[in-house]
């Protein structure tokens, strides 16, 4: 009687265990997904940044440099996440980098970035959070609100394309957020002190 009773339970945890795996394995694949795309992100913007130098655009190669160092960051934060959730991490192999004209390539990161701000990141945090996976949550935020500030600088800089103006930027070596003026107290994404901010320029 005992044991019959409990039969129904127990296939209720075994189910509910099933539903968690699979949520965890969605995690993980968007998580994969994520160190892809940053993996990538890091050597195009290398890239242009090469092409905004050849083409005499300093100001916007030393920005294109910047975003590298941050996707860089954050595609080791979502390595760790994933290792830490039980995922690979392991190098992917790099898409060939399509290298146009600075303008042309200042459009294709905003679009990428503006992408990953308003579709890609949010979905994956959702999911990340329904899963209570939190190394998942805290990398893909930080990533999210690094490519806010992305998307913001790469409009201005193709906005003012050809003026001549000199910017330094900084990025968190935490968290990749990037900015143009060192915090005074803390990152205002991660929390860590101003010297983790390293000068680009």
């Amino acid at each position: 009687m005992k044991t019959t009773f409990l039969r129904p339970i127990a296939s209720t945890l075994a189910a509910l265990a099933l539903t968690a795996a699979a949520h965890a394995a969605t995690t993980i694949e968007n998580l994969s997904q994520a160190f892809a795309g940053e993996s990538n992100a890091a050597n195009r913007y290398a890239a242009f940044a090469q092409k905004a130098d050849a083409e005499g655009y300093p100001q916007v190669a030393t920005l294109f440099r910047a975003a590298a160092k941050s996707e860089q960051i954050h595609r080791e934060r979502h390595r760790s996440a994933l290792k830490k959730l039980g995922g690979a991490g392991d190098d992917v192999k790099l898409d060939e980098v399509k290298v146009g004209t600075t303008a042309e390539n200042l459009r294709a990161a905003i679009a990428g970035e503006s992408y990953e701000r308003d579709t890609m990141y949010p979905a994956f945090i959702a999911q990340a959070k329904a899963d209570d996976a939190r190394p998942a949550v805290r990398s893909l935020n930080a990533a999210m609100a690094a490519e806010k500030e992305h998307a913001k600088f790469f409009q201005q800089a193709l906005d003012t394309l050809g003026q001549k103006t000199e910017v330094a930027y900084y990025v968190c070596r935490d968290c990749g957020f990037t900015t143009v003026a060192r915090p005074n107290k803390e990152c205002p994404v991660c929390r860590e002190d101003p010297s983790k901010f390293q000068k680009i320029s």
